[in-house]
């Protein structure tokens, strides 16, 4: 017997009110501010060096320290947030990430830019903890995914438009002055987005229902996190691989053990029982986070490609980079129409779209002339970009779905967290594989094939996952129908 398809509705699209607006602005607005910062600083990096004199172990901190914070963060911000409303936390975290980002400016050692980085990151994660559970608390239906829609796209548009800002920064005040003017972008666009913040955000809505911090379960969670990240933000050698993963392995067990026993003993675990028990919340994490982890990974070798194998500037490798955040937005705008078509597995066409542009980058990029090579590789960041347009939102809509209203939050911030640790994983070891290989006048060309390679590798396993999430939710629900708008892709 046939297993029913999903029915496809389209009916009336519906509107946000102006109080809706206005908080889709706040949280876009502070999405966007916290997402690019680091995208911007990868363009700048040369020039800090330079200036602050800083050793590769202070920029391997300086770039992923950042992201270690942002992850800590993510999911006791979005506990809290579940337990005791999220506006206040909103605005801390936002006007922690804004005063942070002056001293970041302002830095003449490299272990004070370090300390603010991981203090930025900090109030970054908990700023974006606080966004999806706001946007599940104040939408509904479509309006729920469209607004979740608009924030994915918010976030791969800052991590796509990062590097042509910094190049143009770094073009028009040198580079003496050009990086710190990259952190101080941060802080009119922060300022603005604490004020709107503190108008228009809902007031706080405390869960009477779930009182409970279940402490312990966020602190395993952040020791487990530290384990399983740190190893990447500093590679601590084979000794130190097998330290961490004997530490990594028993704090899983741990926290496993300790959720079930707080769940029995009548408390309300920080991992709620239905995401764990969601198939398709499970794998569309993980289609999210090696969809995530390659692009970023493919985004960073390719950087170091375009200046380092082809002699371009840092303004010439962010405009080749330029055709992917363009395509991006417009194909995530008419997203709806290839949902409508064919519902889930727009998240695999699209996700197989880009798998197989990070092997055509790979290829093209061993075999074609150099004179052609940069507009080649801008044509295939279009298509990428578009690939990525298309399955970005709509994977984010799917996997978030399958989370209970209580655990709004912490479902967000967990897909977030998990795509934090998938980027610094892939972005440390394909940069390293790429440099290992380029050391001592190595081949440019043959080590970024093998690193697009493998990107393509990781890409196609968020292919395998997508495959069998859609098929697991149509178990769960064959008759379950997906509601399609004009603009956004809307998963009810």
């Amino acid at each position: 017997m046939r297993r029913p398809k999903a029915r496809i509705a389209a009916g009336p699209r519906e509107r946000f009110d102006a109080a809706g607006r206005r908080v889709l602005l706040v949280c876009v607005a502070g999405g966007f501010t916290t997402l690019l910062d680091q995208s911007v600083l990868n363009t700048s990096i040369p020039a800090l060096r330079e200036s602050l004199h800083a050793q590769p172990a202070h920029l391997q901190w300086i770039v992923a320290g950042y992201s270690l914070a942002f992850g800590l963060a993510l999911i006791p911000g979005g506990r809290l947030g579940d337990v005791r409303g999220r506006k206040w936390f909103f605005v801390t975290g936002l006007a922690l990430f804004t005063l942070v980002s002056l001293v970041s400016a302002t830095a003449t050692e490299p272990e004070v830019l370090i300390a603010a980085r991981l203090l930025q990151g900090v109030g970054a994660g908990l700023v974006n903890s606080q966004m999806i559970g706001t946007l599940q608390d104040v939408f509904d239906g479509q309006l729920r995914a469209r607004a979740l829609g608009m924030y994915a796209v918010t976030g791969g548009l800052a991590f796509a438009l990062g590097p042509p800002i910094g190049g143009a920064v770094l073009a028009a005040a040198g580079p003496e002055h050009g990086w710190r003017l990259t952190f101080l972008l941060n802080v009119p666009f922060g300022l603005a987005t604490v004020a709107l913040a503190v108008r228009h955000l809902p007031r706080p809505r405390p869960s009477a229902r779930h009182a409970d911090l279940d402490l312990v379960g966020l602190l395993l969670v952040a020791a487990l996190t530290l384990a399983l990240m740190l190893p990447f933000v500093q590679p601590p050698g084979w000794t130190g691989w097998l330290a961490f993963a004997a530490v990594a392995v028993p704090l899983l067990g741990a926290l496993a053990w300790w959720q079930r026993r707080y769940a029995r003993s009548g408390g309300h675990p920080l991992i709620h029982p239905a995401l764990t028990r969601s198939a398709p919340y499970a794998l569309g994490t993980v289609t999210a986070m090696a969809q995530f982890g390659s692009s970023l990974a493919a985004g960073l070798v390719l950087t170091m490609f375009l200046q380092d194998g082809l002699g371009l500037s840092p303004m010439g490798a962010a405009l080749v980079a330029l055709p992917s955040a363009v395509a991006m937005g417009v194909a995530s705008a008419l997203a709806w129409r290839v949902v409508q078509r064919f519902g889930r597995r727009t998240v695999t066409a699209g996700m197989t779209g880009s798998a197989l542009v990070m092997l055509a980058s790979g290829l093209v990029a061993h075999w074609a002339p150099a004179a052609v090579l940069p507009w080649l590789l801008a044509l295939l960041q279009l298509f990428g970009g578009a690939s990525i347009g298309v399955m970005g939102a709509t994977n984010q809509a799917y996997v978030l779905r399958h989370a209970p209203a209580e655990a709004a939050g912490v479902s967000g911030a967990i897909l977030q967290m998990a795509q934090r640790i998938a980027a610094a994983v892939a972005v440390s070891a394909l940069s390293g594989v790429y440099l290992r290989q380029t050391a001592g006048g190595g081949d440019h060309r043959s080590a970024y094939l093998a690193t697009s390679v493998v990107c393509g590798a990781v890409a196609a396993l968020a292919v395998l996952a997508s495959v069998f999430a859609g098929r697991r939710a149509a178990r769960e629900a064959p008759g379950e129908p997906v509601a399609v708008s004009r603009g956004r892709t809307a998963v009810r």
